[in-house]
């Protein structure tokens, strides 16, 4: 759910009291980059069966060539089972990519290394987890 504020923090604050104490789970994402940059503009929902997958928020330079560099390196090694792109005019767009690595894949790192792309790992992000994850907790 997302609620416009009128008084900031202190509202905030009021609205997750009153939803806690009314017997409700409250994650607050307001401050979750991801969730912000990503997911409420992604549709589709959960995969229909659990994949095992890494999930990664990447600085795309945006030149020629950066899309097909990513893809010779990691895309025609490992599944690249989600992919968000978003841009707001900067030197760089924002890249959601998730990718079914089973477990921590030594030659996966070394190739988001080679890459040279800033990232960072989601795969533990409340907001992937609650609403893209096959296997949500």
């Amino acid at each position: 759910m997302g609620v416009r504020l009128t008084r900031g923090h202190a509202e905030r604050d009021e609205i997750i009291a009153e939803l806690s104490s009314g017997g409700y789970q409250v994650v607050d994402l307001s401050d979750d980059e991801m969730a912000k940059f990503h997911v409420r503009y992604m549709v589709g929902g959960r995969p229909s069966k659990p994949l095992r997958e890494q999930l990664y928020s990447f600085e795309f330079p945006e030149s020629p060539g950066a899309l097909l560099k990513f893809l010779h390196t990691l895309g025609t090694h490992w599944n690249i089972s989600l992919f968000h792109y978003r841009s707001h005019g900067t030197d760089f767009g924002r890249v959601l990519a998730a990718f079914e690595v089973t477990e921590r894949d030594p030659e996966f790192e070394q190739r988001l290394q080679a890459l040279g792309y800033e990232c960072h790992d989601e795969t533990q992000n409340p907001a992937f987890r609650f609403f893209l994850a096959g296997n949500a907790a």
